[in-house]
């Protein structure tokens, strides 16, 4: 099958898996090399990005008695952030780990900031207090730092930025305990004329926004928490993903007013009001377009399809042979009396690849569809841009979800029955994801991430910090060293 590929022009698409291969050390001088080689690499991005944070963390208002203070509020955001950083799964690993001796040590060193650390509950009891709001102005303030730095220019789409919103249960709840949960009910349905009510079901639910790149990398940007309101349930429908998208479509606009943005969405968005809002704040966009959605613009591409032949395109992209097809400047009527309408463009893309079936062992050809709405005209020039490399990483989000729910992060753990505090640890963990994702694709760190993979690197760094493989006195010369980090 791959020389017929091969013979076809076809390439094989790169696999992402880290290697199976024994150790690459051959002695412990090289180990030790490896470690310091590593925590070198990351301190070297966390120092370019802490000034940011530290400056930012500074304005919090402190709530705390000044007199009784221990550790500063600076300090606590420090710590927080490293328990991300390091994968910690919940407050009491990050208590039986970071205080180890040799840890605290080590840490301490290389963190002029952390003169001591504190207990997990002390970061809990401030994030109940604070507005936790200001840690992610922080992390938006970075990711301006990183724009104006052109740390990303290689990997705009049409000379957009491309941002994914997708939404994503957080946890669930058999209790009430908070009141900003939403609520569903759960279980068996009950017969109508049964005394028994049906349970409810409290959960927790996030609308989010990443920075979605071609070449895999996904940058967390902000987070809508859908919040559950007087009279909701009853007359009014709870808060949803499509009333989120416009509290968050607004916050984006207010952080980037002057950003050129590509919106990448799934089949949930296609509707007037959604791509207004886009057009209103002068937004590129890559909508899906699912079968059953939108019925008028689906009958007038197949209409005006059969009198624009001339608009298709055909490729080899990876294994894939690719058939564009597309109609531009489509009318769509929409609200009140169909007193508004958007000019709107619609591709679709067939393909086809083989596989060998598992069970006959024979090549077999495989078939699918997909189908976008695009803000801009679609011609040959840019319908490869605009759909392999800007509309299909759209998954970049959600891939996103997996590694911080199963992947380190803890994204499915609430680490505090207390809705400010649960938004803050929120907060603090997507910056960790942050720092930790631009460490794995700079230039230092890259080849090892590639090697072990991404949760055993961070645990390689982790442990190197938790035993006395430093050599501290040579470290902080090298991470003194002027760096500029590099994103592949």
């Amino acid at each position: 099958m791959r020389q017929q590929q091969r013979d076809a022009g076809l390439k094989p698409q790169r696999t992402a898996t880290s290697s199976n291969s024994t150790s690459n050390y051959n002695s412990v001088a090289e180990e030790n090399a490896g470690r310091n080689d590593a925590v070198t690499g990351l301190l070297q991005v966390m120092r370019q990005m802490l000034p940011v944070l530290l400056k930012r963390f500074a304005k919090i208002a402190d709530p705390r008695n000044p007199k009784k203070l221990k550790h500063r509020l600076t300090v606590l955001m420090i710590y927080g952030l490293l328990v991300f950083v390091f994968q910690y799964g919940s407050r009491r690993a990050a208590n039986r780990e970071i205080t180890r001796p040799m840890f605290e040590q080590n840490l301490r060193a290389l963190f002029p900031e952390l003169d001591n650390l504190p207990h997990a509950d002390t970061l809990f009891r401030l994030l109940c207090r604070i507005d936790v709001g200001q840690i992610e102005q922080a992390h938006i303030e970075l990711i301006n730092r990183l724009i104006r730095n052109k740390k990303f220019t290689r990997f705009l789409i049409n000379n957009c930025y491309p941002i994914g919103i997708d939404g994503t249960q957080k946890i669930a709840f058999s209790h009430l305990w908070d009141e900003h949960l939403l609520q569903r009910k759960s279980g068996a349905k009950v017969a109508p004329d049964s005394e028994q009510e049906q349970d409810y079901q409290y959960y927790v639910y996030v609308l989010e926004a990443s920075l979605c790149f071609q070449n895999g990398m996904v940058i967390p940007l902000l987070s809508e928490f859908l919040e559950y309101q007087p009279g909701d349930g009853e007359q009014n429908k709870q808060d949803c993903e499509t009333k989120a998208f416009h509290r968050l479509a607004a916050r984006i606009k207010k952080a980037f007013p002057r950003l050129p943005i590509m919106l990448l969405l799934d089949g949930l968005y296609p509707n007037g009001p959604i791509m207004a809002r886009c057009r209103q704040y002068h937004w590129d966009f890559m909508i899906v377009l699912k079968d059953g959605s939108l019925p008028s613009v689906w009958e007038e591409y197949h209409n005006l399809l059969l009198y624009q032949q001339e608009n298709q395109h055909r490729q080899n992209w990876g294994e894939r042979r690719q058939h564009f097809q597309w109609v531009n400047a489509i009318r769509y009527y929409f609200g009140a009396n169909d007193k508004n309408k958007l000019d709107l463009n619609v591709v679709v893309c067939t393909e086809q690849w083989e596989e060998v079936d598992p069970k006959t062992a024979q090549i077999i050809t495989k078939e699918s569809k997909q189908a976008w709405i695009s803000s801009r005209p679609i011609s040959r020039l840019n319908v490869h841009t605009r759909c392999n490399l800007g509309a299909r990483y759209r998954w970049g989000i959600e891939g996103a979800f997996l590694v911080e729910k199963h992947q380190g992060y803890s994204y499915e753990h609430a680490f505090a029955k207390n809705w400010n505090a649960m938004k803050g640890y929120h907060y603090l963990m997507r910056l960790g994801h942050l720092i930790n994702t631009l460490a794995r694709f700079s230039k230092a760190l890259a080849k090892l991430f590639g090697e072990l993979g991404v949760q055993a690197t961070i645990e390689f760094i982790r442990n190197t910090l938790s035993g006395p493989w430093l050599n501290l006195h040579e470290l902080e010369q090298r991470i003194s060293q002027p760096f500029r980090l590099r994103l592949l």
